[in-house]
């Protein structure tokens, strides 16, 4: 399998020109790539939580759907671990729609025969991503009022799998 490129080539946001359709020939994107995120939901989602902890993005950019896949991994693997199952709920608040193409350049002997070069470069969709503005809110963590500093402790731990710069948002409704 190929490796992922670096996420340096689609940090910033562009116009997406990636019109999903349920109409084959009026979409741009004939595949679709499938969300890698399992839940948006974790934890006690029935619960009544009177504590909110939001961990809110410091620029605008894009996060890869693997990336949130694996900050809501450690975040969920971290409460569990102090809170228990039912102590808490983890809530992901974007979502990745945007699709990520790359057009394939050959290298090689007789490459100059298989590319195209850039006369047909709209890309093949590799993966999805979602584009986040400066200041919303990636994940929210719903707990009780004792339990800040935990959850505080599993949303840094997130935000050191994301490639953003975030801030941590406490509010109690």
């Amino acid at each position: 399998m190929a490796r992922l490129r670096k996420f340096v080539a689609y940090r910033q946001l562009d116009r997406p020109n990636t019109r999903k359709s349920k109409y084959r020939k009026k979409a741009f994107v004939k595949s679709n790539p499938n969300c890698k995120v399992v839940k948006f939901n974790v934890g006690n989602t029935k619960g009544n939580f009177p504590f909110k902890m939001h961990l809110v993005s410091k620029r605008n950019l894009q996060i890869r759907d693997n990336a949130l896949e694996s900050a809501r991994q450690t975040c969920t693997r971290y409460l569990e671990k102090n809170l228990g199952k039912k102590g808490f709920m983890l809530h992901i608040r974007v979502y990745p729609h945007h699709i990520i193409r790359e057009n394939p350049l050959a290298s090689g002997a007789g490459a100059d025969r298989f590319s195209t070069g850039m006369q047909k470069s709209f890309g093949k969709p590799t993966g999805i991503a979602a584009q986040i503005s400066k200041g919303q809110e990636v994940f929210t963590v719903h707990c009780q009022k004792e339990s800040k500093p935990v959850a505080l402790v599993a949303l840094k731990k997130a935000g050191k799998k994301l490639p953003i710069q975030c801030l941590y948002i406490d509010d109690e409704s």
